[in-house]
């Protein structure tokens, strides 16, 4: 006589947790994060009558079922926790880390492979390692008693990343990524398992994780968000391992400002929060710069008495800023603006905003021309929706006048912008012109 499955009460628990309306509505929550990781899954109530029974999701789709209920609930959803496995999850510390930025590096390297690694699903309840996740792997990576390196390796490593961010803010992450990613597999990778002093490997661990956050700030502006996502995640053990406050802050507020850009408000403010907690000694630059973008997310969920103590404590800050940090991690004038804008648009304030974005496009260093063509083009999207279409076709042109120059996917999804928000004038021959210029554009590309 066969044995009936045991009813899944993890599941039936965190579903009441969810507070969905039916299993149909937990049905729907899964169907579209599938359609967002590439999938075309078709689940219905009867589905989800099934996993409460006891019968588990395809292996291969249940990433997908938790990612569902991980962003119903705003934290972490495991296998386990979720009744799916039998046990919980083996813990991230089992993994070679170098072996790991090895296959990343060498499949994003492969264009062949670059959409299989932009696929799958992004994360809005990723777990922010800890030191206790991280601590001791590098410790169990056998050096290479052939190869050893000294300062002279990492400054190379520090000026590579230097030069490529130089260029991704020039000609936009489509065009450095490349780069960064064979430098990795090639230069990083062998130098984290040669034998070094102490100091050394330490400050090649802060290096490497430098260059893999910008390597993952140049997937998202591409727009391979998942892919961006683990670079991050590779950024953030590296920091932890050699004790770089700096990078690991840095690499999470990137995070925020990815979570915040996709409209994870929630996740947005956790990595933001989780930064800031992260650096109590922090710098003023660095206050700002998280400040900053803890109120942008802020204002995404709403709380707007909290938002506006955050952009004063950025405020503040900035004006005691020094003049320099890291060319890709820095925090200015112009960025500041920028928070204020976005917080005054979430919030609603449309005039506010265009002010803001205006006043940041006056100090913005002239280098920047891949956010020159995204903010100009942002700008000229509120003046349209402000009644103000002379003026955003003028900051279209602008932007324009640079777009030909950056490969950017965050660049091009402002052009797609502009083209569906001028629709309604297309009777105005300056937009007519406009779309003109942009249609020969396209075609060029």
């Amino acid at each position: 006589m066969a044995i009936g499955r045991a009813a899944n009460q993890r599941l039936a628990g965190l579903m009441a947790e969810c507070r969905w309306s039916s299993n149909g509505e937990f049905a729907r929550a899964v169907n579209r994060a599938g359609t967002e990781a590439g999938l075309k899954l078709k689940y219905d109530e009867s589905a989800v009558s099934h996993w409460l029974s006891g019968t588990r999701p395809m292996a291969k789709y249940q990433p997908v079922v938790l990612e569902a209920l991980s962003r119903r609930l705003g934290r972490p959803v495991t296998a386990f926790v979720a009744g799916f496995a039998d046990g919980p999850d083996a813990r991230p510390g089992s993994t070679d880390t170098v072996a790991g930025l090895i296959d990343l590096g060498s499949a994003d390297m492969d264009p062949s492979r670059r959409g299989v690694l932009g696929a799958g699903l992004y994360s809005v309840a990723l777990t922010v390692p800890g030191w206790p996740d991280v601590v001791g792997r590098f410790e169990r990576i056998r050096a290479d008693p052939h190869s050893r390196i000294g300062r002279g390796e990492v400054e190379s490593v520090i000026a590579m990343t230097e030069r490529i961010s130089e260029i991704d803010d020039q000609f936009g992450g489509r065009t450095a990524r490349p780069m960064a990613a064979a430098f990795l597999v090639n230069n990083i990778a062998p130098y984290l398992r040669a034998t070094a002093s102490e100091p050394v490997r330490r400050a090649m661990l802060s290096a490497a994780a430098d260059h893999l956050y910008l390597t993952g700030y140049m997937a998202v502006d591409e727009r391979l968000d998942t892919l961006g996502q683990r670079y991050y995640t590779k950024a953030l053990e590296l920091s932890l391992a050699a004790g770089d406050h700096l990078t690991y802050c840095t690499t999470l507020r990137g995070m925020s400002v990815q979570a915040v850009e996709l409209g994870h408000g929630a996740a947005a403010l956790r990595y933001a929060e989780a930064a800031s907690t992260a650096s109590p000694q922090a710098g003023p630059r660095m206050r700002a710069f998280l400040a900053g973008q803890q109120a942008h997310a802020l204002a995404q969920t709403g709380e707007r008495v909290a938002v506006l103590a955050m952009l004063h404590v950025a405020e503040v800050a900035m004006e005691q800023a020094e003049s320099k940090a890291k060319a890709h991690g820095s925090y200015d004038p112009a960025s500041l603006a920028y928070h204020v804008a976005q917080v005054n648009f979430e919030l609603g304030d449309r005039d506010g905003a265009i002010r803001a974005l205006q006043r940041s496009e006056k100090v913005r260093p002239l280098a920047y021309r891949r956010a020159r063509v995204r903010h100009r083009a942002m700008l000229a999207e509120w003046q349209v929706e402000a009644g103000r279409l002379e003026e955003g076709v003028r900051n279209w042109h602008l932007a324009l006048d640079d777009y030909p120059q950056v490969q950017s996917g965050r660049a091009d999804d402002r052009f797609r912008a502009m083209v569906v928000a001028t629709k309604p004038h297309t009777r105005n021959h300056h937009v007519r012109e406009l779309l003109d210029r942009a249609g020969s554009m396209a075609a060029g590309r």
